[in-house]
C-alpha cells in the first residue's frame, strides 16, 4: 500500500527546541557530548509524545558506502490497521554533530542514497559550525540532495559570536521545492551558568542596542 509522505511543520519544532532549551539542564559544568545526548533525547521524547516508535542510534544502509550507518534519532510510524508486521515508513531522521569538519558528512548522511523504506519523510540537522560563512554552502548541497529525495528539512546551524560573546542559532527550513522559512535565536549562559535560547527579536540586549540607535 502506497502511502502519501507525512510532513510536520519543522519550523514548529525549532521553535519548542528553543523555548524548552533552558529545561534541558545544561551548565557550563557540561562537555559537548552531553549537549548532544540532551537534545537527542529532547527530540526523542517529543517523538514518544506525539505517538511514534523511537530508536537513537538506528541504522539506515548507505547504497553508495555499501554498508549500514548509524541514524543519531529516527522516528518510525507503525499502525497494525494498516500492517502489523512492518514500520508504515520513517517518519523522521536526526543527527546531531559538534565538529565543524563534519558539517558535509552530516548532511550526507540525512539525505544518502538508501532502500525505499528508509527514505525519510522529515529531516533535521543540528550542525555546529565554524562561521556563518559556511551556511550558504551547505543550504545548496541541501537543496541539490533533496531535489532527488524530497523531504521535509530543518537544517540549523550554530556558531560562536566572538564580538557578542554568544552563540548565533540559525534555522533554515526547506520543503521539497526549495527553502520555505529562516529564523534566528541565539544561545548564552544566565547568571546562574545554564544554558538557554531566545529568538533574536525577543532577546533584550538586542533590543535595547536598536533603541540605542
Amino acid at each position: 500500500m502506497m502511502l502519501e509522505k507525512q510532513y510536520f511543520n519543522l519550523m514548529q519544532f525549532f521553535e519548542g527546541y528553543v523555548r524548552n532549551y533552558r529545561r534541558m539542564n545544561l551548565s557550563h559544568l557540561h562537555n559537548r557530548s552531553m549537549f548532544t545526548k540532551r537534545e537527542i533525547d529532547y527530540f526523542a521524547n517529543l517523538g514518544e509524545m506525539l505517538g511514534f516508535d523511537v530508536f537513537i542510534e538506528d541504522s539506515k544502509f548507505d547504497k553508495l558506502k555499501g554498508r549500514s550507518r548509524p541514524m543519531d534519532l529516527s522516528w518510525w510510524k507503525w499502525d497494525a490497521r494498516i500492517d502489523d508486521e512492518n514500520f508504515l515508513y520513517l517518519a523522521l531522521h536526526l543527527e546531531r554533530e559538534n565538529v565543524w569538519n563534519k558539517d558535509v558528512d552530516t548532511i550526507e548522511k540525512l539525505f544518502s542514497l538508501t532502500e525505499e523504506g528508509y527514505v525519510p519523510h522529515n529531516v533535521i540537522g543540528i550542525q555546529n559550525i565554524e562561521s556563518p560563512e559556511r551556511i550558504d554552502f551547505l543550504n545548496d548541497l541541501v537543496i541539490q540532495k533533496n531535489a532527488v529525495q524530497k523531504s521535509n528539512a530543518l537544517m540549523i546551524y550554530r556558531y560562536y559570536d566572538n564580538e557578542l560573546d554568544l552563540e548565533r542559532v540559525c534555522a533554515y527550513y526547506f520543503t521539497p521545492t526549495g527553502l520555505n522559512e529562516v529564523r534566528t535565536a541565539i544561545c548564552t549562559q544566565d547568571e546562574s551558568g545554564y544554558w538557554f535560547m531566545c529568538f533574536d527579536e525577543e532577546y533584550a540586549p538586542f533590543q535595547e542596542k536598536r533603541g540605542g540607535h
